[in-house]
């Protein structure tokens, strides 16, 4: 009993030591063991959006640049990571969703805020003419943010006055721009999703994407497949020495097939990675030592 409780020990020092490789299989001492792996999927999807302003038209003709002159939405996978869920070896932390990216002084992610040129009218301008205001307001601006860096607007103006100026002038400078070029919004989720392997199945539909929705459940056809695919190696090798045909006395255990681990989307792969599976190892005789 005694060397079996230190053949068990070792087995599980060199469990830790090999990253789960090898777990004990079967009825030990009165415990049922049944080696089995987990694996997680995380994946992450930033949701682009993009609101085209009210003067996009125009803003070839005033400024020079073109603008987006509809509004569009897609969505795209961004990081992908596998992992083990038992081993810290090879386990991966759930991802951080990234933080909402968007102009900096968007008040508003669905609404634009028209400025008028001279607070003082009351005036509805038709939409060209706007158009041609807010340009000039906007090099107007441009032009005393000049004069305040050079100091043609008055020595008065310095330190913290000069940078509360300099940042109202960047606010304004980016309102009006918003009026030509729209705005565009970036929000990030994340998922994880658990898969526990089968011996006889090497790829899982995870779950479905698409560039309209973003993710989808498995079962949702109108998305295209997010895949799991499982290639073990041919041969697995044993990190211990297994029990001859003199040997009686031995304990059963089961050795993890290093299987490579690949995520695909639209067919595409976006994450690699070489993990020990124990549903495609091979179960070995561990000689139990005797005692003298």
């Amino acid at each position: 009993m005694i060397m079996l409780v230190a053949l068990l020990c070792s087995v599980a020092t060199l469990t830790a030591q090999n990253n789960a490789t090898i777990a004990l299989s079967g009825v030990v001492d009165g415990v049922i063991h049944a080696p089995a792996t987990t694996l997680t999927v995380d994946l992450e999807v930033a949701h682009e959006v993009t609101l085209c302003g009210p003067y996009a038209r125009y803003a070839q003709k005033l400024l020079g640049v073109r603008a987006p002159l509809t509004d569009k939405s897609e969505w795209r996978v961004t990081r992908a990571a596998i992992g083990l869920a038992e081993s810290s070896a090879h386990q991966v932390a759930p991802f951080e969703a990234a933080a909402t990216e968007r102009l900096r002084y968007a008040d508003s992610e669905q609404e634009f805020a028209l400025i008028p040129v001279d607070k003082s009218s009351t005036v509805t301008l038709p939409l060209e003419d706007a158009a041609e205001a807010a340009a000039r307001a906007l090099f107007n601006l441009r032009h005393h943010r000049q004069e305040l860096i050079t100091g043609e607007a008055g020595e008065h103006v310095f330190g913290e006055g000069l940078k509360s100026a300099l940042e109202e002038i960047a606010r304004q400078e980016q309102a009006y721009l918003e009026l030509f070029l729209g705005k565009q919004i970036t929000t990030y989720t994340t998922k994880r999703i658990v898969v526990s392997p089968e011996a006889s199945k090497k790829q899982y539909v995870v779950c479905r994407f698409s560039r309209e929705q973003g993710l989808l459940p498995a079962s949702d056809l109108t998305g295209n497949m997010v895949v799991l695919q499982i290639n073990p190696q041919e041969s697995v090798i044993s990190p211990v020495a297994e029990a001859g045909v003199k040997d009686t006395s031995y304990v059963t255990a089961v050795v993890a097939n290093q299987a490579t681990c690949t995520i695909q989307v639209e067919g595409t792969e976006v994450a690699r990675e070489v993990l020990p599976i124990f549903e495609f190892g091979r179960t070995i005789r561990v000689a139990v030592p005797r005692s003298r």
